[in-house]
């Protein structure tokens, strides 16, 4: 098992180096570290090193490759928690609307020109984090009148026709405002251009508090995967500890779509890796879920700007080529051991 964290931990950092060395001007991966090096720890910058090398390592690639590895991390940790708690290996952020949510606030910034007073520059984010966790907060609060016991599949089929709700609104937003949908679409189908650190400071201690919070829960997540009435037997509040789960990962998913649009299938490509590496005991499930989830994503934004370069593609399609068809294997794997 140390091994394999080792192993986890050394390509995590290689696929770092390889998304700041590589695009349309290739830089060799130990020029960005003497970058780096000189940017964080003041180390003397060698001749042979450009200042435009320099520039376009610091200010460009660094912080978009760190923002794709964060907004990976905290999709797949949001992915690993909803497949726990639901006890559903589909089950995802996605799943509930919190991406309708935060797509319908998007909606309402980038259609109807909504802003919020002294804060114009960040309206984007907090509407699209504020329904993304809004919609988290109607679908359980309408669950909890369907099924005072809030049973698993009464949690998803709610989210599920509660999002279909919240994209005919979107839809009719984009019949009437139709001078800002090509804007609306570009981000529906999320891309890490044209952040800079200003996003990475903002959006890292958010994943990491989100993280951090998460991880307090493990002992309860392990007892949850073996069914609600066993974790009742051994003291867990199911309610509480359902509730506070989902409201979290609901959290990671909103802020993360909130700055860098709908990137989906990552929250259940990641997770499922890690079970089938490392086990499902959560204390290595969560943690590892945010490596593998950054090592997806910062590949999957490499390929998205260079496969077909000079034209960049949304990151989002660069995922769903890849998760759709898991998507399947798992749904129909599921089917055939229900058999």
């Amino acid at each position: 098992m140390k091994t394999k964290l080792i192993i986890t931990v050394c390509v995590s950092i290689i696929a770092v180096l390889l998304g700041i060395a590589i695009g349309s001007v290739n830089i060799l991966p130990m020029n960005v570290i003497r970058i780096i090096g000189h940017n964080v720890f003041g180390l003397e910058m060698p001749e042979h090193v450009t200042p435009a090398h320099a520039a376009i390592v610091w200010n460009l690639r660094l912080p978009r490759t760190l923002l794709a590895f964060i907004a990976g991390a905290a999709l797949s940790v949001s992915g690993a928690v909803m497949q726990s708690v639901l006890r559903n290996p589909l089950a995802s952020s996605y799943t509930l609307g919190v991406s309708s949510g935060a797509s319908l606030g998007a909606s309402l910034a980038i259609l109807v020109g909504v802003t919020l007073p002294f804060l114009s520059m960040l309206t984007l984010p907090i509407l699209g984090f504020s329904f993304g966790l809004g919609t988290i907060l109607i679908v359980m609060a309408i669950a909890r009148q369907l099924d005072i016991r809030m049973e698993n599949h009464t949690i998803i089929l709610t989210g599920m026709v509660f999002a279909l709700f919240i994209n005919a609104i979107s839809t009719l937003m984009f019949a009437f405002y139709r001078e800002g949908t090509q804007r609306m679409v570009f981000w529906q189908m999320g891309s890490f251009s044209m952040r800079d650190w200003h996003t990475v400071y903002i959006l890292a201690p958010i994943v990491l508090v989100g993280i951090v919070f998460i991880s307090r829960f493990k002992w309860e997540l392990d007892v949850m995967t073996f069914g609600e009435e066993q974790a009742q037997t051994v003291g867990v509040n199911i309610r509480r500890v359902k509730l506070m789960l989902l409201i979290s990962a609901a959290a990671l998913t909103g802020s993360t779509i909130a700055f860098v649009g709908v990137i989906g299938f990552v929250d259940l490509v990641a997770p499922h890796i890690v079970r089938k590496i490392f086990g499902a005991a959560h204390r290595l499930v969560i943690p590892m879920s945010a490596l593998v989830g950054g090592i997806f994503m910062v590949l999957a934004d490499l390929a998205a700007r260079t496969v077909t370069s000079p034209v960049e593609l949304p990151v989002g399609a660069v995922t769903a080529i890849i998760g759709a068809p898991f998507f399947a294997y798992i749904y129909f794997s599921k089917r055939k051991k229900e058999a």
